[in-house]
């Protein structure tokens, strides 16, 4: 530590988070990168929210898929669809494996491979309506 007028305290080294010449810092003075450090926490927190919404997104849009598929039970009964079991067991396990997780890499290349995996199966839903006649859909 140093005090005051630069002498150095005998046997003491810097405290942790302090560099060695430093004069120590009161409560309420700001620390030198305590700008950049808040700027971080700021930006995690950021990266947080964003990564809370595209989840948010996801598991909207999955219930969304959910209740169109109910919707569809009727019509599917009377014309079956080619279904693509695959990949509902496919969304089913990363969404397994992403509950596992917290936070982190893994997460979030988790949370973009479900968003994929749940647009893929959209896309094969809709594609797959297009064949039924228009007059089907009244049915709905």
């Amino acid at each position: 530590e140093v005090f005051e007028h630069g002498r150095k305290a005998q046997g003491k080294g810097p405290k942790e988070g302090e560099e060695s010449g430093d004069l120590p810092l009161s409560p309420g003075e700001p620390r030198p990168g305590g700008l950049a450090q808040s700027r971080l926490e700021r930006c995690e927190t950021l990266q947080e929210m964003a990564l809370h919404k595209k989840m948010s997104l996801l598991v909207e849009a999955t219930c969304h898929l959910v209740h169109v598929e109910h919707l569809l039970l009727p019509l599917l009964q009377q014309n079956p669809l080619p279904l693509h079991p695959n990949l509902n067991i496919e969304f089913r396990n990363i969404c397994s494996h992403m509950a596992l997780q917290r936070k982190g890499q893994q997460f979030e290349k988790d949370l973009h491979e479900a968003y994929q995996c749940l647009k893929t199966i959209i896309e094969k839903l809709i594609s797959s309506l297009v064949v039924f006649p228009s007059d089907s859909y009244i049915l709905v």
